[in-house]
């Protein structure tokens, strides 16, 4: 069964591979995000996720909470831009 928080159910099935790394979850987290409509509420449907699926210590949980942590603001890189400044 999948809902507007997981609709191809990647999350679900995540849970249930035993043995899965921290980095086989990140690739599925990365399909389940893209897999979202588009405008749909990341950190709502993950903190949904969590309530269903968080309370078993599993690779997946920490990917999870990865995901709502705030992403580090973005850093200048150079470029022609940056010299002429």
């Amino acid at each position: 069964m999948t809902d507007e928080t997981d609709p191809k159910g990647l999350i679900r099935e995540a849970y249930r591979i035993d043995g899965i790394s921290q980095p086989e979850c990140r690739s599925i987290f990365l399909d389940w995000a893209l897999s979202l409509p588009s405008g749909a509420d990341t950190a709502g449907a993950i903190r949904q996720l969590l309530t269903t699926y968080g309370v078993e210590a599993h690779p997946m949980t920490i990917v999870l909470q990865e995901g709502l942590a705030a992403p580090a603001s973005p850093r200048r890189r150079g470029g022609r831009a940056g010299r002429l400044g």
